[in-house]
């Protein structure tokens, strides 16, 4: 009788995230963008942020989940607000990871250049890795290629060769992607040795992996680099929905770091985590434009309404919905 509640219960958990999230979490990233979206151009990077953080913490407490943040804000004594292990949601509903970050690409909004978005991921509770919040070397690249195609192990010019020689192309033909980041100054120096093409970002990894799986549309083969674990998790939600390979390894450098991964349950500081170790299970993302890109548009403000651009996307499923919304209610997008 245990058994048959039980799996009741999971069935009921995994029609909920598919009967009323979807909506939800879409809703969630559209006020967040919003939030953001008012403080871009102007400078203020902690401000934008904190708008961002705020909204979000807002509308995931009115979602009808049991919800954890795995990926979120930073530590809980660094964070006062999505800290890693706060529990968000009404408590009535499944069980959830979430992992989200508000505004990606900060310094990008303050500046109003392309690709802030913000971003979240709801998943299966246990479903994603608890990362902490460290840097992680990642490669990816979108679906269609033999499996394990690329390593993170081998060299740049292996990758590449690999991958042009699987797309038929020149290696002249491949392009990229690469965080603007002085730790990469050999990385990059080596991708140009191969006379493979780089597309430089400033910010925005989340977006620079997502940007793989459309190369016709983007122009962007391979994501190859540093960035943010946290990013790195949310990346991998999304290419567990659209297809892709990717591979990352925590940048545990220090004693310090060791210690924080090793509470939070990674014994092995070299481990390489494929796609399904980072993702895995039934997964919902979602992300909303905060500044105009080749991805997402940015939140336009008009008179009477404002307008947001949104994609959502479900593992279970490989259903891609991209929701163009127009809002008239204004009020609803006020603290």
């Amino acid at each position: 009788m245990a058994h048959s509640k039980a799996s009741a219960r999971k069935a009921e958990d995994g029609a909920a995230l598919d009967r009323i999230l979807t909506m939800e979490v879409a809703r969630a990233t559209e006020r967040t963008a919003v939030a953001a979206a008012r403080l871009r151009g102007r400078g203020d990077e902690m401000a934008a942020d904190a708008a961002a953080v705020s909204a979000m913490r807002r509308e995931l407490a009115r979602l009808p989940i049991r919800g954890t943040v795995v990926i979120g804000e930073g530590e809980r004594d660094a964070a006062p607000m999505l800290w890693i292990g706060e529990e968000v949601g009404t408590g009535k509903g499944p069980a959830v990871d979430i992992a989200v970050v508000p505004l990606e690409g900060t310094t990008i909004c303050a500046k109003n250049l392309p690709n802030s978005i913000s971003v979240v991921a709801v998943a299966e509770a246990g479903s994603l890795l608890k990362a902490p919040d460290v840097y992680m070397d990642k490669i990816a690249i979108g679906p269609g290629y033999p499996e394990g195609l690329v390593d993170i192990d081998r060299s740049p010019e292996e990758n590449l060769n690999a991958l042009a020689a699987a797309k038929g192309v020149p290696i002249a033909e491949i392009t990229a992607c690469i965080l603007d980041r002085p730790r990469h100054a050999r990385l990059i120096e080596a991708v140009r040795a191969t006379g493979a093409s780089i597309r430089l970002i400033g910010d925005g990894d989340v977006t620079g992996v997502i940007h793989t799986t459309e190369p016709e549309e983007t122009g962007i083969d391979i994501y190859l680099g540093i960035g943010g674990a946290p990013e790195g998790v949310l990346a991998a939600a999304a290419l567990r929905c659209i297809g892709g390979q990717m591979q990352g390894r925590l940048m545990l450098d220090r004693p310090e770091k060791i210690a924080l991964a090793r509470a939070m349950g990674i014994t092995d500081p070299r481990k390489v985590y494929t796609l399904d170790d980072l993702a895995k299970g039934d997964v919902l993302f979602a992300a909303t434009g905060i500044t105009d890109g080749n991805f997402l548009q940015g939140v336009k403000f008009g008179r009477n309404r404002i307008t947001t651009h949104t994609v959502v996307m479900r593992s279970s499923t490989g259903t891609v919905r991209w929701i163009r919304a127009r809002h008239t209610h204004l009020d609803k997008f006020e603290a």
